[in-house]
Formats: structure tokens, sequence, C-alpha cells
């Protein structure tokens, strides 16, 4: 431990919110190690841990990119040694320690330990589910279970990450129990697919009993669900979304496509008109609640008929937040021998054609809060102005909204802000004193 504990570790984290829970579970092991730990610092440290996503094509090829910039440095002498974890490394681990020497050590998804021992700390088993926050103190990522048993065509993630092991109610509420003593407000519940939480573990599913005892934590003043599945969606969730005040009106929910065919290609379990009731369910429910999903545009066989169906489908149930890719074939996967037949330019236009329709869409809402009233999480002041969001938006992916406040406001506090311009991703007001 001599070396050690001289030494600066910094952690890079590549990809999703689940891969940064993970990073915050091994910079707390080493930090109780009484070591030196940073996050993205942008300093010269003397060890670098990049935690990879291997999810899709554009993804692998910027973990890859960095892996080469820390190799660069560290044969330049400015880095002593880079470890390598997360998605890409339990995908290609044979083909990384062929491919890449240099490194000191490659990981899986579950090796915290290994990685933990061979920087040179010792694991500590009873820290398990402590995490060092990379996010503002207001609000943190509660990772619920970990892997999948879906087989959609395109996902490679249940080959990477396993089947669905559920973490148990009572240990998710101490954890945040922990989170809340840090100062945090916001919890983001998230998983591979989060409403099919506690299956594994009870027989059925309980997302909806594990809200039931998040909501009593004190301190916590919001609850978000991201990575929801639209198969067989628990009434009892949207039950307590529409009467527990902690809940946010809001649900983070891949969709994916609205074609029968090309749902069943992908194996998603839904049919394009379940789908639809499904949104018209949940604005039954919660009629304010703001809907995100996602997209996938140039899918194997995707006719002009069946994209149209799509453009339709947006077009009228006008999501609140809405995100799409396109399709890029992963090997391993259930479609990856489909022929990929829709050419790239084709794609493109499509998801350009998709997203000028959802910029309307957004526009449009956003004017329509104009003179409205929300309660405001101030998160950042940059340039004069203070940025917030409601309950509306998530963190990083969704709308903002901008105050040009004379007097001093405190990050990661709440605050009544009128609504009085609007643009079609971010809203503008004051605070209601």
């Amino acid at each position: 431990m001599n070396n050690i504990s001289k030494s600066r570790i910094n952690f890079i984290t590549m990809g999703c919110s689940k891969n940064l829970v993970d990073s915050e579970k091994v910079m707390a092991q080493l930090k109780m190690n009484n070591l030196e730990v940073t996050h993205e610092s942008g300093e010269i440290a003397d060890y670098v841990v990049v935690n990879t996503c291997g999810f899709i094509q554009d993804s692998k090829e910027e973990s890859i990119e960095v892996i080469l910039n820390l190799l660069d440095k560290k044969a330049e002498g400015e880095i002593r040694k880079v470890f390598v974890m997360g998605c890409l490394s339990e995908r290609y681990l044979d083909e990384l320690k062929s491919e890449f020497v240099d490194l000191d050590g490659i990981y899986g998804v579950h090796d915290m330990q290994q990685i933990v021992e061979d920087i040179g700390a010792d694991y500590k088993k009873e820290l398990i589910g402590e995490r060092m926050l990379t996010t503002p103190k207001h609000y943190a990522y509660l990772k619920v279970s970990e892997g999948c048993d879906r087989t959609c065509a395109f996902c490679a993630i249940p080959n990477i990450r396993g089947k669905n092991i559920s973490l148990s109610i009572e240990a998710l509420t101490n954890e945040t129990i922990q989170l809340a003593k840090k100062g945090v407000k916001e919890l983001i519940l998230i998983a591979q697919d989060l409403t099919y939480y506690g299956v594994d573990l009870y027989g059925r599913k309980r997302l909806g009993d594990l809200l039931k005892e998040l909501v009593k934590v004190e301190g916590i003043e919001w609850i978000r669900l991201h990575y929801t599945y639209p198969t067989q969606f628990p009434n009892d969730v949207l039950e307590l979304m529409k009467n527990e005040t902690k809940i946010c009106h809001y649900m983070d929910i891949p969709l994916q496509h609205i074609n029968d065919r090309i749902l069943t290609s992908m194996r998603r379990g839904h049919s394009g008109d379940t789908t639809r009731k499904l949104v018209e369910r949940f604005r039954n429910y919660v009629p304010d609640i703001n809907i995100r999903t996602t997209l996938i545009v140039g899918y194997p066989g995707e006719t002009e008929v069946e994209f149209n169906e799509l453009l339709d489908f947006v077009k009228k149930y006008k999501f609140d937040r809405l995100g799409a890719f396109t399709y890029s074939p992963e090997e391993g996967t259930p479609a990856f021998v489909i022929e990929d037949d829709v050419p790239e330019e084709v794609k493109i236009d499509r998801l350009n054609q998709l997203m000028d329709i959802q910029e309307q869409i957004s526009l449009d809402k956003n004017e329509a809060r104009i003179g409205n009233t929300y309660k405001v999480l101030i998160y950042k002041y940059e340039n004069g102005n203070y940025y917030g969001r409601t309950q509306y938006d998530s963190p990083e992916v969704d709308n903002e909204v901008i105050i040009n406040n004379e007097t001093e406001l405190e990050i990661g506090e709440f605050y009544q802000v009128l609504v009085s311009e609007a643009e079609a991703f971010d809203l503008i007001g004051s605070v209601i004193k």
C-alpha cells in the first residue's frame, strides 16, 4: 500500500447512468482506503480507470479512442497505470487483452472486487452499497437491479450484463437513506428493465412496493422513473404516481417502434395497439404526465410505409421528450443475422424527419407552459443565468428552465418559477418571491 497511498486515481465513465453507479461504488471502496480519488477531473493522475460502454458502435469507438489516448499518455510517462472495466471489456475481454497489451488490468462488469485489489487497496465487504457520488449532491441514481431477462433482437445488454438480479427492498431503502443524509433530494431509479423489478427475488413485480418505502425517506423530495418497459406495465405504479407527491409525473419508457411487423422482429413482446393503449392509460391515470421515449429508425426491412406509421404515431401521441437512433447491427444479437438493408443515408433522413417533427411538438408544449408556475430545482449558475429543472425533466437529457435572477439563488434548492418565454427545448422564467 506504500506506493498506491500516494497516487491519484481518476475515473472516466462512458455510457449510461448505470455505468456511473458502478464507478461510484468502486470509487467509494478506494476512497475508504484513504486514497485520492477523482472523477473526470481533467487533471493528470497516476492511475486512470476507464469504465467503458459497449452498447452500440459509436459508444464502442468512443471508448476505444479514450483508451488509446490514455495509453499514449502512459507511454509518454504522464500516467503510470491504465485500467479498463465495464461493458466493452465484458463483451470483448479476449480481444482487448490481445490488442492492448500495455493495459494494466481489464475487467468485466462483475469484477469490482478484483479491480480494487489489483489497484492495491483492500476490498471491504461492509462497504457494499456505499458510493462516492459523482453527480451534484442534490440528485443521485439508484440502480435497483442488474441485467435483463428480455430478449430484444437488437440489444446486446443481456449478453453483457446477464440475467435480471434485483436488490432487496430493504437494501435499496437503506441506500436511499444514506443518499438522503448526503443531501440528495432527487432520486432517479434506473435498471435495464425497471418494471421487472423484484420478479427474481419475490416472484412478482414489486416496483410499486419499493416506491412505497422510498417515499417515506426523509429528505427525498422527487423520485423519478427511468428505463421502464411497456409489456404488462403495473397499474399500482401509476396509482402511486397519481397519489404520491414525491413521485415525479415523468416516465422514461423506450417504445422503439409502433409497426407490428417490426415490433415482432424486435421481440418486444407488445404490439402497436397495446403500445397506443398504454400511452393512453398513462395519460388517463396521470393527465399531466410527461413521457420520454426512445425510437429506432432504419431497422432491417423498415419500409417507407412502416416508417410513416411511426411518424403518424409521434404526430398523434405527441411525446413530451423523445430521443431516436438509427439502427446499427450488434454482433451476438438475434437481429445481427438479419440483412441490414436500409441504406445509411435513408436512416439519417428518417431520423432527421422524426426529430424535426419532435422539435415542433416540444416547442408547442413549451409554449403552452407560458404563464404557469412550476416547482424548479436549481442545479447550476452560468453566464449570469441560473438553470433548473421541473419534475418533468431529467438531468442532462431534458429541458432546462433558464432564470435570469437578480437575487442569489441556492444551487440544489427548490423555487417557484413563473414561465414567461419558451423555446423548443428550454423554458425561460423568473422566481416568484
